[in-house]
């Protein structure tokens, strides 16, 4: 039965429709880009899309936002992205920061762990959000858009896609609702449509990496709790032996309580009402919270896995988030990496559709993402096998090194669950690397951010039209003769903004500025939409930047 309420927020349910349609059944309308999967990186993709003054269609089986809280954390970097699509300050406004982690071995705590970060950052490391709450705030952005230009995003609702079609420039597919039938045809293809993606069935295409037997249970439960937002792990508790539970503080008074199945567990026991309530009581008797009244609100099982396809495009065909790949929810790089593929996505696929930048630009998608998966699942199954160990030899070294943390701090390191962080695209075909920096993010690195001035930071001053921004130190003049350079020689190409940056003007932020960059008068970074480095140099000439502006952009 569906779900009318959760804590404070009221599900609004929409009704299928069906499009103008030809004699045969064919949608009448071609477009541009179609999205299968209207969740939370379908929904970031035809915002990005939109925002670059590309039309998209998504379309969504459900009939609303999801239920439960799902991918609950949100990261510094996804933030970021987030801002560039003017949409951060919902999510941050409503969700919860946090910095801090705990983790106890039966009763004693064996870790405490701190997130980077500074009175002065633009965004905390890292906010918990309810995934219903980010892909309304997403859909409330799309609204807006939607009002000053109508069907700049249609979302289709209640919408199955049941058959595709490839063609050779685009595809065509079946979509069914409780209306009929009809078939609709797009240049593009992105499939975001998750761990299940119709889109790669259908393309007869497989994950591949490693998949984990352990299971486990999520529990959203409502608790008045006045405990400090952290982050909270119990290994092998004298009230669950043999178990590992994490708990999360989520807005309106949401909890979240993921906790392990031990093998030949039934997972529909396990989930069954009486069941949730003795396993969620018992643990907040063992943790002094056992007085206050609670509330189940919705549960699910969960099957750790690092998997990925072998390549993300195919053809007219592109994939991203869980459809992509499969990241275990240790480190929380499951949404937070499809909110990058989605950023590296979108202004690839909007310049090529625009005339703006190379074919190749999509070929580039794959190869930085595949590579941001790897690293992504190096960290996540390191992190898995020490939460859920695969065998009894990985059961034997956790319990030693938990054993030993009890004592010996310097052994809580192996503890601490390395959450996500962003990536490095190193080789980058789109990358111009240089020398002569002694620090400093080189080319395919995200861009440092920092406060710059008037309560600004520097990935405020990025271009906010989807273009590259050439960032110039402490060189005014300079600023101005290479923006007017850039501009006579990119007709036709990506726009690129410069933007000048005192070093002097204020002597903390010049200072911090000048040790952060390696900078001095005339230094030059150019930053791709977005936010990684595709170059920069020491006083270079014009023709240098407009070259890599060239190679970023494979023209």
């Amino acid at each position: 039965m569906a779900t009318d309420r959760i804590g404070q927020f009221q599900y609004r349910r929409f009704a299928p429709a069906m499009p103008a349609l030809r004699p045969d059944g064919h949608e009448l309308a071609r477009h541009a880009v179609l999205i299968v999967g209207g969740g939370p990186v379908g929904l970031s993709l035809a915002l990005g899309l939109a925002r670059r003054g590309i039309r998209s269609v998504v379309f969504e089986a459900d009939d609303a936002v999801c239920e439960g809280s799902r991918a609950a954390c949100i990261s510094r970097r996804s933030l970021e992205i987030l801002d560039r699509l003017g949409v951060a300050q919902a999510f941050v406004d409503k969700g919860l920061a946090w910095t801090r982690g705990r983790s106890y071995y039966g009763t004693d705590e064996v870790l405490v762990f701190d997130m980077p970060s500074q009175p002065g950052d633009k965004f905390p490391p890292m906010i918990n959000l309810e995934q219903f709450y980010s892909e309304q705030f997403l859909l409330d952005a799309i609204d807006a858009i939607n009002a000053h230009a109508p069907g700049m995003v249609d979302i289709r609702w209640a919408s199955t896609v049941d058959a595709l079609q490839r063609r050779p420039d685009g595809v065509t597919l079946g979509v069914a609702n409780a209306l009929g039938r009809y078939e609709s045809s797009g240049d593009w293809l992105l499939a975001t449509d998750g761990g299940q993606s119709f889109v790669r069935n259908s393309l007869g295409l497989e994950l591949h990496g490693t998949a984990y037997q352990g299971r486990y249970a999520i529990v959203d439960i409502e608790l008045h709790s006045s405990y400090p937002t952290e982050r909270r792990a119990w290994f092998d508790p004298p009230w669950a032996r043999g178990t590992t539970i994490l708990m999360h503080r989520q807005p309106d008074d949401l909890w979240r309580v993921d906790f392990q199945l031990a093998a030949g567990q039934d997972a529909a026991q396990v989930l069954s009402p009486e069941q949730v309530r003795l396993f969620v009581q018992t643990h907040l008797d063992a943790i002094g919270e056992g007085h206050l009244a609670w509330t189940p609100v919705w549960s699910s099982i969960y099957r750790a896995g690092a998997m990925t396809l072998d390549a993300y495009r195919h053809g007219r065909i592109l994939f991203a988030g869980n459809a992509a790949h499969a990241m275990p929810i240790f480190g929380v790089r499951g949404l937070n990496s499809g909110f990058d593929d989605g950023d590296n996505l979108c202004w690839k696929l909007a310049a090529v559709i625009q005339g703006q930048g190379g074919d190749a630009l999509l070929d580039s998608y794959d190869t930085e993402r595949l590579q941001a998966f790897h690293e992504n699942a190096a960290n996540a199954m390191r992190s898995t096998e020490f939460m859920s160990p695969p065998n009894r030899g990985f059961e034997l070294m956790r319990e030693a090194a938990l054993s030993l943390a009890v004592r010996h701090r310097g052994i809580a390191r192996l503890v601490n669950p390395r959450q996500t962080q962003a990536i490095h695209y190193v080789n980058s075909p789109l990358s111009t690397p240089s020398s002569g920096f002694a620090h400093g993010p080189e080319a395919g690195a995200p861009l440092i951010d920092a406060p710059v001035r008037d309560g600004m930071h520097l990935t405020d001053l990025l271009a906010r039209d989807g273009g590259f921004t050439a960032l110039v130190f402490g060189d005014p003049a300079g600023s101005g003769a290479l923006a007017g350079s850039l501009r006579a020689g990119n007709q036709g190409g990506m726009p690129c903004h410069c933007v000048s940056l005192p070093l002097d003007d204020d002597a903390d932020t010049g200072s911090r500025l000048a040790t952060l960059y390696d900078a001095r008068p005339g230094t030059v970074y150019l930053v791709r939409p977005d936010g990684h480095v595709c170059g920069r140099w020491h006083t270079p000439d014009a023709a240098t930047v407009r070259h890599a502006l060239r190679v970023a952009c494979c023209q």
